[in-house]
């Protein structure tokens, strides 16, 4: 169904693919010639065909667990009025009963900053936040930043970025987002798919085919070739937000007439334009996807890389759940006791809940070819359950206007507003030990709600819409949609942007700037942030020894998210769910330092300042986590900012998962060293890393530094960090401190 490519190729006239270079331009030529590089020049503000770009964006976009800090900071740093259009939706923390009035304080702060600064305000339950940007905001050849990582509108033909906070702010301010000139991936698609194959089928088997490789990380996919016609919008918007998951940097397709009625029926026809490659167009790799071979897909716990036919988990159920089991041991010990094999019953595979949600799940088509599987069957009154969430309120519209929703509900699913809690454990959450089947973007551990330090875990698996509802057709028990008899016959989606119209405040070019911003209790100010000394002590707080760290995990999701807007009370639940203690080493490293500034220095941190041959007046102590791969997953700030609140100052690890987070420790002024992939990091918690002259290197440009370990037991070693590839941007702002003390020295 996939295959790599790992060497470069050309792309002949949109049509051909050929490896021979022969009388053809250079890679670095040919490479200006992709629609990706065509977008990106058009926005980088030094032009010409550097090999570093400075982006500058068209339009942001946040959802409420995001905004209230970015505009926090902004306003710390400067801001005045919103320059370019700024969508705040309220998706995430919709469900107002979580942690009182908190959530709706957001909300009501969010619409105070739209007014005063002129930006749009969507409110709860309108729409996700993608769908709200695919209907309202995109653009071909344009380019959206948005503070959530599946920010992707590619499909669209608009490259969309997901990054933290700190990225829109700098946007906000008028600067840029900075990055290296990325490869180009030609992802070549060919045939059409069959009856019952969705977009989630073609995403995962994607996903599965180069996440562990990193084939695809931090570059750009570029989708072209014959299968593009054969998909419908909602199928290519379904494949395009998940592109987020194999760790790419972006997305673009060649755009057609699909496309072009995409922006009409949006009453946006003037956004439309045709994009293609430049006669001669050079990849820096390919993967080719034969869609006619598509199978249904299901990826299992705990990622959805984590993939197979759902023929093949049909064939060798209790192997597959073994694995699992023995996958929940080596994650979580003794801590949660699952039994997956209860879940077999004659032989297959039964699932406890299903879900269709989010930006990836609740499209109109998604919805209408589960309602046409289901039509005149029954969910049952068993313990199985599904629901079902359109994605915006003109997709509910026209599922009502068109029978989907009447067909969902005689089956007894449960239809409810646009929200995106399912995809990160606010909403839906499963019984323990239970089995969710679910069309969302994620099925990371504790993604879904369960918290496995209280003895609590259950477990996702992704599908697609269709499958699920073959399933649930099939009262819970696993089913390929490929293997059911349906047909399809509602009508085709119809924008009816009227509800827009009425309820969302758009407020770009508007600014009132006399008008005040409304706070709730929760809403606090930003602690004050330190800037970087000449010398830095670090103590290990947490060392993680797993492949992969997500951020779900650095700082959870769930109703944790209700406390976003109160930077310290939220840093309470920094790695809760993986290394509890954390956050009572950090704080007393944390006062520890504190009293240093004060001059009142404690006698294990006098030691530790004599073994290291440092003074105490120009060396900071501070806490670290290493970890072999952080920070996959989710682009929210808080997996970095809450280590800072907590006297973070460094992360070490073999390389980051992803650039967004990294992006995200350094503007939050966490050092982001990395060490070579053959180190033995043998070092444990309580451990001491001493790092000499740490800010002189960071200023004059310097890469690497050797540093010192001493050890709990006596011994001192020597390491070698390195951090590379920071602008001089960046290497300031660690010297300040963060994001908001770099803004604030520059505008003193």
């Amino acid at each position: 169904m996939v295959e790599l490519f790992p060497h470069g190729v050309y792309l002949l006239d949109g049509k051909t693919v050929v490896r021979d270079a022969d009388g053809l331009p250079s890679p670095d030529e040919a490479r200006e010639n992709t629609i990706a590089y065509g977008i990106l020049r058009a926005h980088d503000i030094d032009g010409g065909k550097g090999k570093k770009m400075r982006i500058l964006f068209d339009a942001l976009a946040s959802h409420d667990i995001t905004y209230v800090g970015i505009i926090q900071t902004a306003r710390a740093s400067g801001l005045e009025k919103f320059p370019i259009p700024y969508a705040m939706t309220n998706c995430h923390n919709s469900l107002c009963a979580v942690g009182g009035t908190i959530n709706e304080d957001d909300h009501v702060f969010g619409l105070s900053a739209a007014k005063k600064y002129g930006g749009i305000y969507v409110p709860a339950n309108q729409a996700v936040i993608h769908q709200y940007v695919r209907e309202a905001l995109s653009g071909c050849g344009r380019m959206i930043l948005g503070s959530d990582s599946h920010t992707r509108y590619g499909s669209l033909g608009c490259m969309g970025v997901g990054e933290g906070g700190g990225e829109l702010v700098k946007q906000l301010l008028r600067n840029t987002w900075d990055i290296n000139a990325p490869e180009v991936v030609l992802v070549w698609l060919d045939g059409k798919p069959r009856h019952g194959i969705g977009p989630h089928d073609v995403a995962i088997s994607l996903v599965k085919a180069v996440f562990e490789s990193g084939f695809v990380k931090n570059k750009v996919l570029e989708f072209a070739g014959p299968g593009v016609k054969e998909l419908p919008m909602d199928f290519r918007n379904g494949i395009d937000v998940m592109t987020t998951e194999t760790t790419c940097l972006s997305s673009v397709w060649v755009t057609d007439e699909t496309v072009e009625a995409h922006y009409r029926i949006h009453g946006r026809a003037g956004e439309y334009r045709r994009l293609e490659p430049g006669p001669v167009a050079y990849y820096d790799s390919m993967i080719r996807i034969d869609l006619s071979s598509q199978e249904s897909m299901i990826a299992l716990p705990f990622h959805p890389s984590n993939a197979c036919t759902i023929h093949e988990l049909q064939a060798d159920p209790e192997g597959v759940l073994k694995g699992i089991e023995e996958d929940v041991r080596k994650r979580f010990g003794d801590k949660v006791s699952v039994d997956l094999l209860s879940k077999v019953k004659d032989g297959r595979l039964v699932a406890d809940q299903a879900l269709i949600a989010g930006c990836s799940g609740g499209m109109y088509d998604n919805l209408a070819e589960a309602a046409s599987i289901l039509k005149g069957r029954s969910i049952g009154n068993d313990y199985f359950t599904m629901s079902c969430y359109p994605q915006s309120t003109p997709v509910y519209l026209s599922a009502t206007r068109n029978g989907i929703t009447e067909e969902l509900l005689e089956a007894g699913v449960v239809i409810k507003p646009a929200f995106c809690g399912p995809c990160f454990g606010a909403g839906d959450v499963p019984a323990n030990n239970a089995f969710s089947i679910r069309h969302t973007t994620r099925n990371f551990p504790n993604r879904e709600g369960s918290k496995p330090g209280q003895g609590q875990l259950s477990m996702v698996a992704l599908m697609d819409a269709r499958s699920i509802a073959a399933t649930a057709a099939n009262g819970g028990v696993i089913t390929a949609a490929t293997d059911v008899d349906y047909e399809n016959t509602h009508g085709a989606y119809e924008f009816d942007g009227g509800i827009y119209g009425t309820r969302v405040y758009d407020g770009f070019g508007r600014e009132e700037p006399e008008l005040e911003l409304r706070y709730g209790p929760n809403i606090k100010d930003w602690p004050a942030m330190y800037p970087m000394q000449e010398n830095m002590l670090l103590e290990l707080a947490a060392v993680i020894h797993d492949p992969v760290t997500t951020t779900d995990e650095l700082i959870p999701s769930g109703e944790t998210s209700s406390y976003r807007s109160n930077p310290v009370k939220l840093s309470e639940f920094a790695l809760s769910r993986r290394v509890p203690e954390y956050v009572g080493i950090s704080k007393r490293i944390q006062s520890e330092d504190l009293a240093r500034r004060e001059g009142r220095i404690s006698e294990d941190l006098r030691a530790a300042l004599d073994a290291a041959g440092a003074a105490a007046e120009d060396t900071s102590f501070g806490s670290c986590i290493f970890a072999n791969k952080p920070g996959d997953g989710s682009a929210r700030e808080q997996a970095a900012s809450c280590q800072k609140v907590l006297g973070g100052d460094a992360n070490i690890c073999y390389e980051y998962a992803t650039k967004r987070y990294r992006s995200n420790c350094i503007n939050w002024g966490i050092v982001p060293f990395t060490i070579e992939p053959d180190t033995d990091f043998c070092y444990e918690t309580g451990d001491l890393i001493f790092v000499p002259g740490i800010r002189r290197a960071i200023l004059a440009g310097e890469e690497e530094i050797d540093a010192k370990v001493f050890t709990r037991g006596g011994e001192c070693r020597s390491i070698r960090l390195y951090f590379r590839n920071l602008t001089s941007d960046e290497r300031q702002i660690l010297a300040d401190g963060c994001l908001m003390n770099y803004y604030r020295n520059r505008k003193n």
